[in-house]
């Protein structure tokens, strides 16, 4: 009988040693785990693919994961567009999974062909989301010259505290 409860124990022992060597589970985002900024293609809204390879040189990048349709992305964009002339040394790159007229139709109505500093396309493979885990539009991540991660706002950010964070640098 004392063998029994000997083998109970030794197998209960065992199993909670096993319990405490498996290594936990690391729920952090991918952008916090890995800072270069991702690998992704794009699909410009002159129908040209687009990778982040192709990001012209700029002191800071901002990426934009916004929905065409979201009353905070037009916000957004409205408030980057007044700021423009104090965020030139920003590279914006305006990323959406929506339908690709209504990409068309946000950049047509917020301008954005007239400013060299931003690009906007359709991300078809869903990478940009996914990677950055988002759960409000507009998620914002900004990365510095050398593309590693600085700052996140997952629900946007207020072009004050843009432009003070990218000017304290």
């Amino acid at each position: 009988m004392k063998w029994k409860y000997y083998c109970a124990f030794l197998i209960i022992f065992i199993s909670c040693l096993k319990l405490q060597a498996q290594s936990p589970i690391d729920n952090r985002p991918n952008y916090i785990k890995n800072p270069a900024l991702p690998a992704f293609k794009l699909i410009l809204t002159d129908s040209s693919l687009f990778t982040e390879k192709l990001i012209p040189k700029a002191e800071y990048t901002c990426i934009v994961y916004f929905s065409p349709d979201c009353g905070h992305c037009q916000y957004e964009a409205d408030q980057m567009i007044r700021k423009m002339d104090s965020l030139k040394q920003v590279q914006f790159v305006w990323v959406s999974y929506r339908d690709f007229n209504d990409i068309k139709a946000f950049g047509r109505k917020y301008q954005f062909d007239l400013y060299p500093n931003i690009i906007l396309g359709r991300d078809p493979e869903y990478i940009v989301p996914a990677f950055f885990q988002v759960k409000f539009t507009p998620f914002v991540a900004l990365y510095d010259k050398n593309k590693q991660f600085l700052k996140a706002w997952e629900s946007g950010v207020e072009m004050p505290e843009l432009l003070q964070f990218i000017h304290k640098k």
